[in-house]
């Protein structure tokens, strides 16, 4: 298998693309300080993955940035903090604060040149427009869980990837899934038989962070510690 095998990148954006974790650790910040807790970033990131999981699951219609609220919410409760509704609506409205990995801008434009790039993330619309002004780069499509009706892992957000990606005379063959979340995107792409790139963003850690961990079985075809590696694949296998 050759990443030029395929026609589409299919992206999970948050994790991937934007750092999350930075931007939901900077977005807990004023919460931590009103409690005068004293959490590690990963006991911070861990306890937002146990919440929004759970909050996906229990409220797959919501939309991400009144989701956010809710596990802001959770979490104060968790931790014991009083918090008015500003302060957990404005978490719910601080995606479009996340920056950017370093790397995602640069290796979009050069894979842009190579394949149709498309978004498939567990976001809403106007939080999405945020990041791709951060991201700079123009996406062929990009189908969220607000168009969806749930969030991954959920196979109906693959399912209603493929059937409009089907409908452009894109073959699942031809899509290779590129994500960090073993948990929200290479499980249930494997599940579907989908080709999948792992971006594992966390290589250099442990644990996993703001994203719970994998079922078993969980596995992927391509594995890169980030996207700049796998352009930088692309550039070598096209000179061989």
């Amino acid at each position: 298998m050759r990443l030029q095998d395929f026609r589409v990148l299919t992206f999970d954006c948050y994790g991937t693309l934007i750092d999350w974790e930075s931007g939901i650790n900077a977005a807990l910040q004023p919460l931590l300080r009103q409690g005068g807790l004293a959490l590690s970033r990963e006991d911070a990131l861990e306890a937002f993955a146990r919440h929004e999981s759970a909050q996906q699951s229990e409220t797959p219609g919501l939309i991400y940035s009144d989701l956010l609220s809710e596990v802001h919410r959770s979490l104060a409760d968790e931790w014991g903090v009083e918090a008015s509704d500003a302060v957990h609506e404005a978490f719910g409205n601080s995606v479009p604060n996340w920056p950017a990995f370093p790397d995602s801008t640069a290796a979009l434009t050069y894979l842009k040149q190579h394949y149709k790039l498309v978004i498939l993330s567990n976001v809403d619309r106007v939080s999405f427009a945020g990041s791709q002004k951060r991201l700079g780069v123009e996406f062929d499509a990009v189908y969220t869980a607000q168009d969806i009706g749930s969030y991954k892992p959920d196979l109906r957000n693959f399912d209603y990837m493929l059937e409009r990606l089907a409908e452009h005379g894109h073959s699942p063959s031809e899509i290779l899934h590129t994500a960090q979340s073993l948990f929200h995107d290479h499980a249930p792409a494997k599940r579907l038989g989908l080709a999948s790139a792992w971006i594992d963003r966390r290589h250099d850690r442990d644990g996993w962070g703001a994203t719970p961990p994998p079922p078993s079985g969980a596995g992927y075809d391509f594995r890169f510690p980030t996207l700049g590696d796998m352009a930088k694949a692309h550039k070598e296998e096209a000179l061989a």
